[in-house]
């Protein structure tokens, strides 16, 4: 339970960036949008953060705790994964 709240922190992390890239486009019109690519960068690290902390505590036989973190950083790359698609 005590890593959720770092999950959540890394989450909020990269979804912010990607806010401040979707309003720095707002500012330059004639070039590609660059928040697409930084919420596909922030799905990639949520996706590796989920295989390699989840299954490590998997591998430990942490069932629940690695539960946790693939479930929580999966839902954080899936919400990123829809911001990307959506722009």
């Amino acid at each position: 339970m005590a890593l959720l709240i770092p999950d959540l922190m890394a989450i909020a992390w990269l979804v912010f960036g990607y806010g401040m890239a979707g309003w720095a486009d707002g500012y330059d019109q004639d070039s590609v949008p660059g928040a697409p690519k930084v919420a596909w960068q922030g799905m990639w690290i949520l996706v590796g953060g989920a295989v390699i902390t989840g299954g490590g505590f998997l591998a430990l036989r942490w069932r629940v705790t690695g539960i946790m973190q693939a479930l929580v950083l999966g839902i954080g790359a899936g919400l990123l994964a829809a911001l990307a698609l959506s722009d």
